[in-house]
């Protein structure tokens, strides 16, 4: 027999008062499992909700029971069946401000889980290698039992890759080994609720070794079946997807995710990887998963389609409040959800009054009355579940108050945006002005602004805006001062520049700045250092090409930051040419080509080919020979008879030549017959003269001539493509003969843009925010002009997310969008500035003056994880003098996979917290101002801190001060709560001061509520009243006429009034006595008399009495 208590808690949102809360509910769709149960009792508590008149429990639609007194307490009759009292439960409470309305509860009964009777089950027979799996089938409940397989001494059956469980208990084998044979394998089921362990019958297996060898065999799936199966799983549940694969040898199993990288943040694998579990799942994890089990023979996959839903969770609910009569009010609701929840609107507990309108879950009240007082139900609901917040609407007239201290200074920065705080309470709600000292009203300003709670917005402060600043309350002489600080923006009047230094020198980068406050220096180039210069300047030492790189000088304040961006271009000679080739030989000529090397950061200008003859030592060894444009990569060499050259290149940049490539082969001409003495100008006259063009293009390692010729310039060659270079002869002939061998001149044909994408793209990861794009270069025929670079077009798609049905994004242009250019030749550079934890694609095209020519193919990839910014929305709440809550939101840039919160309290150690959003430090000493630091966490470390301050509250006190606004039968009595203190519960005892007036107290009164409203007084009467427990009195007086008393007398005793009514009652007797005397006279009388006029009338009363 068990009994289970269930006490529902308070159903408040972040940044709710306490004091206007006015029901606790229990946690959506709680639901609650009993077994066997005596004794049920489902308790809903309160707090806050002033005179409590009743409770009522509605089941499954229906009313259950009496209505309750004093006590929410629903408690079952143990003479009652238990399945009585399965069903749904909804509690109503009510007082004279309205109904409240919990969520729902689900109860479900059912009788302790017993086992049927078994047969004890056959000895099973196995070969070895074979698999198996032995079933559990434990009773049905609706609470699924843990499964322990042990033996007969209660020994739990060892587990590995080969032998595991499934979610429903079964044990799985495999491959089955000779020393699996045992007798004693029995599932034992264990019902936590229940308290109970039910053992199933021992099942018995038998493995024989197998006469031949065991055949290895590829992996097939024991669970689950098929290739697909698919999840439907609901937001905030835990999901468990299964892959328990057969075979020999034993298969390893592989998780991947086909839309993304699977996060092990977010998926665990468990039970030796049989299992994938996320926890606490989100819309993030909605996609598509695949298990692969694989051995040495062979793989097989299984694919999961997993759709997240979600029960409805709030995204707006509305805020209890005070109106005045004639307000409208507007009371917002917004729930999420998958599909999107229903909302519906509900008045004390029962449907909305059809004159009030609701538009898109917004509930509107226009002119509203004392009669509108009531809690409103706000309810939504979609197939997964409901939930329903309570909105307490209060309609009451109450002086105005400012909440916020006097004399506060507010600090800014200029340029930045400044909220000047003037909370007021009241009802109807004040109408504040704020006015500028020695200037007027501060509205008149164009840059300021009012909110709607009465905040003054200040955009763009400047030093002008320096002042006092005063909030007053309009129609009133309440009112607060403010002094504003406008600082001097921190500015870097002087940034680093763009330095190119040569190798081995020293690189300084200056940042100069000005600044009005404390300030943290900071040099960042993949990762971030202190300055070790006062003036704030960097210095390199001994620069290396590693050494390049954009650095980033960062000045940051407790109200602003600023940074700027310098780069450091390392520059060295160029390295050397190199694959030298001999072609094109010919007896008195021969071609030499070459390949460029690395430019180091500064274009090759020219290449100078050197040679050296060996018949001729006398001329030194090396003689340069001729300089040529960096485009060439090959060159016709003329030469004289009979010598044997070798030939080596240099490359020339800005900074220097470059060390000698390796020399070439030698090459060898012959011996000459005879030298002819060069001719004259003249001689070439004759007939039959033209000019004789060659032309071959440069860059061609197979250099054959075309010729042509002409009688006058110019000569046109035709189909020569875009941008060639040409080695160009002109040689003067006649009918007689050609002239002396012309000289070799370069040209170029026209330019076009690129042709050709770069290929072989790579990400290297620098830190973080950076890193190193290379790609490999396009050829120079494709560029068809003067490479002037290669442009980088990076695109940002967005938070590393997997979500189907994740809404997208804000992201501004120039984050999303960005293009990088890098000139001259390099086929490498640093992009920096990258967004953490975020999806990145990049392609490369080169461009010249003609235009940017094709892309590369695109490369994907992403940033990691990096510490998260600051957690938002931190405030506190003290439950006690030693004790504080702090709660929180999660920061608006996570930078990754939240794993939660490291607190670090003054003198208290750090507190490492799990994800969630508040936490209750205890043992604080009251009489300290403590000093928190939270920051987030995530895998890749703490980020920023966000630092607070807070005491814990004091014991509370009744007030002290009050406000009080009598009317003719009640009277609205008002105070400002301590800001440190509690609640605090007093009463209010009124004294009519007329005579006979008695003593009367009002119900319990928390502090914080800072109003309340004295019902049932007389009109016109002197009222004394005081706060209990405390020493504080006042009087009042009732507005309207004074009802006035007669004053007291004899006649009013009630002595006096009984003698009189004696009286009165016996003449009444008289009368009726003498009316039946007379009622027997007349001719039916037996004794007549008659009497004379004369006869005096009291005679005959005489006689007959």
């Amino acid at each position: 027999m068990s009994i289970w208590p269930v006490k529902p808690v308070e159903s408040r949102h972040p940044g709710e008062s306490e004091s206007v809360r006015q029901t606790l509910i229990p946690e959506p769709a709680l639901l609650l499992h009993i077994f066997c149960v005596t004794l049920i009792y489902i308790e809903l508590v309160f707090l806050s909700f002033p005179h409590t008149d009743s409770f009522r429990w509605v089941k499954d639609g229906k009313q259950f029971r009496e209505v309750l007194f004093e006590s929410g307490t629903l408690t079952a009759d143990e003479k009652e069946e238990l399945q009585f009292y399965q069903g749904s439960y909804r509690c109503y409470v009510a007082n004279e401000l309205g109904t409240a309305v919990s969520d729902l509860v689900h109860l479900i009964t059912e009788p302790i889980p017993t086992l049927a009777k078994e047969k004890r089950q056959k000895r099973r027979l196995f070969e070895e290698g074979e698999s198996t799996v032995l079933y559990c089938s434990p009773p049905k409940s609706s609470v699924a039992p843990k499964i322990h397989w042990m033996d007969m001494q209660l020994r739990h059956i060892p587990r590995n890759e080969r032998v595991t469980t499934s979610l429903d208990g079964n044990l799985y084998f495999a491959n089955l080994l000779y020393s699996d044979s045992r007798e004693d394998y029995t599932c034992n089921a264990h019902y936590i609720n229940a308290s109970i362990i039910i053992p199933k019958e021992p099942i018995a297996i038998s493995v024989t070794p197998s006469n031949s060898v065991v055949k290895n065999r590829r992996p097939q799936l024991q669970k689950p079946a098929g290739s697909h199966s698919s999840y439907l799983v609901l937001r905030g549940q835990t999901l468990t997807l299964e892959c328990i694969p057969e075979g020999l040898p034993t298969p390893e199993v592989h998780w991947e995710r086909m839309d993304g990288p699977l996060s092990p943040a977010r998926a665990k694998k468990l039970n030796y990887d049989r299992w994938l579990q996320i926890e606490n799942v989100s819309e993030v994890d909605d996609g598509e998963y695949t298990c692969i089990a694989q051995n040495s023979q062979g793989s097989i996959k299984h694919h999961y389609a997993v759709t997240v839903e979600a029960a409805p969770y709030w995204n707006k609910w509305p805020a209890d409040h005070l109106y005045a009569p004639g307000e409208t009010v507007r009371l917002d609701c917004q729930a999420e959800g998958i599909p999107t929840p229903n909302v519906t609107w509900s008045i004390n507990g029962t449907d909305s009054d059809p004159r009030r309108y609701v538009s898109s879950g917004t509930l509107i009240l226009t002119n509203v009355q004392y009669s509108d007082t009531a809690v409103y139900q706000c309810e939504a609901t979609n197939k997964h579940g409901n939930i329903l917040v309570n909105t307490h609407v209060h309609v009451v007239e109450l002086p105005p108050q400012i909440l916020t201290a006097d004399g506060l200074v507010y600090k800014a920065t200029e340029g930045q945006r400044v909220l000047l705080q003037c909370k007021t309470f009241g009802s109807p709600q004040s109408k504040i002005d704020w006015e500028i000292l020695d200037s007027g009203p501060a509205l008149a300003n164009a840059k300021m602004s009012q909110t709607s709670d009465g905040n003054l917005q200040i955009s763009d402060v400047s030093e002008d805006d320096s002042n006092i600043y005063t909030c007053s309350v309009r129609h009133s002489n309440i009112s607060i001062s403010a002094e504003l600080q406008v600082l001097n923006r921190t500015k870097i009047v002087d940034p680093p520049q763009d330095l190119r230094v040569l190798r081995g020198n020293d690189a300084v980068l200056h940042c100069k700045f000005t600044v009005d406050q404390l300030y943290l220096l900071q040099w960042c180039l993949y990762g971030c250092r202190y300055s070790e210069y006062s003036d704030g300047s960097l210095k390199i030492t001994d620069v290396q090409m590693e050494d390049s790189g954009s650095y980033s000088c960062e000045i940051s304040t407790k109200l602003d930051s600023v940074s700027a961006t310098g780069s450091i271009t390392v520059l060295d000679k160029p390295a050397s040419p190199h694959s030298l080739e001999l072609s094109e030989k010919k007896e008195r000529s021969v071609t030499l080509s070459w390949m460029p090397g690395a430019e180091n950061n500064s274009p090759v200008s020219e290449y100078v080919i050197e040679m050296k003859e060996e018949q001729n030592p006398e001329k030194g060894p090396w003689e340069e020979y001729n300089r040529v444009p960096p485009d060439f990569r090959h060159l016709e060499i003329h030469l004289q008879p009979y010598g044997t050259y070798h030939f080596r290149l240099r490359a020339v940049n800005g900074i220097g030549s470059s060390e000698p490539s390796p020399p070439s082969e030698s090459y060898s001409t012959s011996a000459a017959s005879k030298t002819l003495p060069e001719l004259e100008q003249r001689q070439f006259n004759g007939p039959g003269f033209k000019y004789k063009i060659y032309w071959r293009q440069a860059s061609d390692r197979g250099p054959h001539w075309k010729e042509g010729s002409v009688s006058h310039p110019p000569f046109i060659v035709n189909n020569t493509g875009t941008f060639i270079p040409f080695e160009i002869k002109v040689q003067a002939v006649n009918e007689l003969g050609a002239g002396p061998e012309p000289v070799v001149k370069t040209g170029y044909s026209g330019e076009d843009i690129p042709l050709e994408a770069p290929s072989e793209v790579e990400v290297t990861e620098l830190n973080k925010t950076a890193v190193l794009v290379r790609w490999s270069p396009v050829s120079m025929e494709s560029v068809r002009g003067h490479l002037l670079g290669y442009k980088i077009h990076l695109r940002k798609k967005g938070p590393r997310t997997h979500s189907r049905r994740s809404l997208p994004m804000h992201v501004p242009a120039a984050d999303k969008y960005r293009v990088i250019k890098v000139y001259g030749n390099k086929v490498k550079t640093v992009v920096s500035d990258l967004q953490f934890y975020s999806s990145y694609t990049l392609t490369v095209a080169p461009f010249n003056s003609r235009g940017e020519g094709p892309h590369s193919k695109e490369y994907h990839f992403t940033t990691p994880e990096a510490a998260p910014g600051p957690v938002s929305f931190v405030s506190f709440e003290s439950p006690s003098e030693t004790e504080m809550t702090l709660r929180w939101e999660a920061p608006e840039k996570p930078n990754g996979e939240l794993t939660g919160y490291l607190l670090h309290p003054q003198q208290v150690e750090s507190i490492d917290l799990p994800l969630v959003t508040e936490f209750t430090l205890k043992g604080l000493n009251p009489q300290i101002l403590y000093h928190f630091e939270l920051r987030a966490r995530t895998a890749a470390g703490d980020g920023e801190p966000i630092v607070m301050e807070g005491a814990t509250l004091l014991d509370g006190e009744p007030p002290s001060a009050i406000n009080i606004t009598a009317g003719q039968t009640s009277v609205n009595v008002s105070w400002v709560p301590g800001e440190r203190q509690r609640n605090f519960a007093f009463s209010f005892h009124y004294l009519k001061k007329s005579a006979g007036g008695e003593w009367e107290e009002s119900e319990k009164v928390n502090s914080s509520q800072a109003f309340y409203q004295l019902q049932g007084l007389t009109p016109g009467v002197q009222y004394h009243l005081l706060i209990r427990p405390g020493n504080y009195s006042w009087e009042f007086k009732t507005a309207g006429p004074e009802l006035h008393e007669l004053p007291s007398s004899f006649v009013t005793q009630g002595w006096f009034i009984g003698l009189i009514s004696a009286i009165v009652l016996l003449l009444l007797v008289l009368l009726i006595l003498c009316y039946i005397k007379k009622s027997k006279g007349g001719k039916y009388s037996g004794n007549t008399q008659t009497t004379s006029p004369s006869t005096p009338m009291h005679s005959i009363f005489n006689k007959k009495f």
